[in-house]
């Protein structure tokens, strides 16, 4: 079992985008039995709400289902148990090191545009009111995500 966490700020726009993403692809291609995947936020501003209706929005448009989920803040006991850490910008990487103990001593914490290639942030749609663009960005950082995990364990 592969054990995934998609972290963002707030944990109501990208992070829960980016495990509703990965979850239909993995869906689609058979393989969600080797997975579980959650999604938490660094901040507590948003706990016990919602996606937000711009996410829940566009992936409808997309025919994504949306994972059900409630925000929430992640802890230090996601750090210990999730295989893999998927921030969505360089300001969680370092909250979550932060929340991890001041260290990423396992190698886990990985910005999501790394796996398509960019070492870049994905635009929290909560500030630009633009989904489609973080729809597209995280569409790529999921595909080049699971992609490298089939690489490494060979899953389809």
């Amino acid at each position: 079992m592969i054990r995934i966490l998609f972290v963002c700020h707030g944990n109501i726009c990208r992070s829960p985008m980016a495990e509703s993403i990965f979850n239909y692809m993995i869906k689609e291609k058979g393989i969600a039995d080797k997975f579980e995947t959650d999604s938490a936020g660094t901040s507590r501003e948003e706990i016990g709400h919602e996606v937000h209706r711009g996410t829940v929005r566009k992936l409808k448009e997309m025919n994504i289902p949306v994972t059900p989920h409630k925000a929430r803040q992640m802890t230090w006991v996601d750090y210990e148990y999730f295989d893999y850490i998927i921030a969505m910008d360089s300001m969680n990487v370092a909250n979550i090191i932060r929340i991890a103990g001041d260290s990423d001593y396992d190698g886990k914490v990985h910005k999501i545009m790394e796996y398509a290639g960019e070492d870049r942030d994905v635009a929290d749609p909560w500030y630009t009111g633009n989904f489609d663009a973080t729809y597209d960005d995280i569409s790529r950082g999921v595909e080049g995500l699971l992609n490298t995990l089939n690489k490494k364990y060979n899953l389809f």
